[in-house]
């Protein structure tokens, strides 16, 4: 396994994050092809978990920080806003996203699907336009997660994001 960081800059009208970097966890599958996220975020402390795709319009999260582990599949996705990065994933990728950073399916196969989660205590909502001054704030003030939710209490994100 590796990881990737990138902090990203406001890109038009998405805000992104000036504290925390996006981390991109590469090959946490196991040798059967399978990483069970689900079981993973929530052992790590991560709440309302869901399993889906990606919205194919951007959006940002204001009021939480997202993680989304890929469990079948692959996509590309556009991370960071309309003038960000694209990213390939695939099975067994996981991407955590800080609060304001924006993010849209480029395009994906029949068979994509992930596993998204918040830490405990936030909640996200979906935003589609300009922050407000008060989301801005919210953004900034988010706590760190308690626990890294691929690495636990002591991993990437906990040390990272310090």
């Amino acid at each position: 396994m590796r990881v990737e960081t990138t902090i990203f800059e406001p890109s038009d009208w998405v805000p992104n994050n000036p504290r925390f970097p996006v981390l991109i966890y590469k090959g946490l599958s196991g040798e059967d092809g399978s990483c069970d996220f689900q079981n993973r975020f929530a052992g790590n402390g991560w709440t309302g978990i869901w399993t889906n795709g990606v919205f194919d319009y951007q959006h940002y999260h204001s009021s939480a920080h997202e993680v989304l582990g890929v469990e079948t599949g692959s996509a590309t996705l556009l991370i960071g806003g309309p003038g960000g990065r694209a990213i390939k994933v695939t099975a067994g990728d996981c991407l955590v996203l800080p609060a304001g950073t924006g993010h849209k399916n480029l395009g994906s196969t029949s068979d994509f699907q992930v596993v998204g989660a918040y830490p405990e205590g936030q909640h996200a909502d979906i935003r589609t336009s300009a922050a407000s001054s008060e989301m801005l704030a919210t953004i900034s003030s988010l706590p760190i997660p308690q626990s890294d939710p691929v690495q636990g209490r002591w991993g990437f994100l906990t040390k990272e994001w310090r």
